[in-house]
């Protein structure tokens, strides 16, 4: 929806059973509100019209449970920042 090198806004639907893998940031912080559905991050359940928070360093790997939808926000943006584990 918009970005910056300080930081990006996006919408994201993700299927249920939709794979991902294991990553991490060094620079982003992501503050994430799931809209709809019911994931698992690092098999902490999250249900809609939860915020939680992925800090630089902290190893993610959702589980989406049903068809999901979130909106993210991260900063810094900076599309070199990903890390496959």
């Amino acid at each position: 929806a918009y970005q910056t090198d300080q930081f990006e806004v996006c919408y994201k639907q993700h299927p249920k059973g939709e794979k991902w893998d294991a990553h991490y940031h060094k620079r982003a912080t992501e503050i994430n509100l799931l809209i709809s559905g019911t994931m698992k991050i690092n098999d902490k359940l999250i249900e809609a019209g939860s915020i939680f928070i992925i800090e630089p360093y902290c190893v993610s790997e959702p589980t989406f449970l049903e068809d999901c939808t979130l909106v993210v926000v991260k900063t810094v943006s900076d599309p070199e920042d990903r890390y496959v584990v």
